[in-house]
């Protein structure tokens, strides 16, 4: 999979892409992500890449001219399938949309800043919005870093156990059930005994049943699907 992000600040992403699965991705060649800098698309001698609103208000505005530079530039040298814009207002990612996305070949993330993008962006150049969650953020690097995460661990080959990401939470709309590791005791705590039984299939009903237990007390909302 490829992915290519368009930002104001790309020093916000080196970070994430450069440690842990996402590296681990990268190193196997299994995920490779491009940084865009929009600035770099300005025609404007001070590489001006926002302005003010039409009509007044506070907060400057993304231009349309970079972005649709940037973006046209990438097109050039490869079909996208999704052109995405990370926005508050977008769809709430989920893992539901994260299983697709990992299904795709190409990807272009646009990072929102200031007050957002020149509405014709949304209008004309992008295909999906995203967002992560119901707030706002300073920019949609960080939300770009989660969706990327949430996606490139799909992958397969990423994880080193190919069933650990189907038995994450969400991926069958129940939560994960709890997981336990040496030692057996601890001050007393102990580890349910049906886990040190070797009895596979036992463990197996028992997970799932604290998993319908575990949804139903934190998360109900999520079992509207099994109904």
């Amino acid at each position: 999979m490829h992915i290519d992000i368009i930002t104001v600040v790309p020093e916000l992403l080196e970070s994430p892409f450069s440690h842990s699965i996402m590296k681990r991705a990268s190193d196997k060649g299994l995920l490779t992500i491009a940084l865009h800098n929009l600035r770099n698309y300005s025609k404007n001698n001070y590489k001006q890449v926002d302005d003010y609103q039409y009509g007044g208000g506070a907060g400057m505005v993304m231009m349309i001219e970079p972005i649709d530079r940037c973006i046209s530039e990438l097109k050039e040298k490869r079909d996208y399938d999704e052109v995405i814009y990370l926005s508050p207002d977008g769809e709430l990612l989920n893992q539901k949309v994260a299983n697709y996305l990992s299904l795709q070949k190409n990807l272009i993330l646009l990072c929102g800043h200031y007050k957002g993008v020149d509405e014709r962006v949304r209008e004309h150049l992008i295909t999906k919005e995203i967002s992560i969650g119901n707030y706002v953020l300073s920019g949609g690097e960080l939300a770009a870093a989660v969706l990327v995460d949430s996606i490139g661990r799909l992958l397969p080959g990423v994880l080193n156990n190919e069933t650990s990401a189907l038995e994450d939470s969400f991926q069958d709309n129940l939560i994960a059930p709890p997981v336990y590791t040496r030692p057996a005791e601890y001050k007393g705590w102990k580890v349910p005994d049906i886990l040190t039984s070797g009895n596979t299939p036992k463990i197996a009903e028992w997970r799932a049943e604290q998993s319908f237990i575990r949804t139903k007390k934190r998360r109900p909302d999520l079992l509207k699907e099994h109904e």
